[in-house]
């Protein structure tokens, strides 16, 4: 692993660890669980299945989901209004065009 996971914690379950304090901070795993049980119940509910190819594009999606939901004070006038703003200028197009 590269320098990107040198802050990489863990907690060991099966030992009934589940948090711990870190130089004054509490390390958990609820915000990564948190994260992909949102992913799996919308790729369950609302995809489906999804293909290995476009997992990215999926990611991205629950990324923006996960980061403007109501909890962090993004309502939906607002995350509507990022959403639309983040698709100007971007063609909505499957295939690369032609050059």
């Amino acid at each position: 692993m590269g320098r990107e996971f040198a802050g990489h914690h863990a907690v060991d379950h099966s030992r009934n660890e589940y948090a711990y304090k870190l130089d004054g901070r509490t390390v958990t795993v609820n915000g990564p669980e948190n994260y992909f049980s949102i992913f799996k119940r919308g790729v369950y509910g609302v995809y489906h299945s999804i293909s290995e190819a476009h997992l990215h594009r999926y990611l991205a999606e629950f990324d923006f989901r996960y980061n403007n939901r109501s909890k962090l004070g993004v309502e939906d006038t607002e995350r509507s209004a990022k959403a639309i703003k983040g698709v100007e200028g971007k063609r909505l197009t499957y295939n690369q065009p032609l050059v």
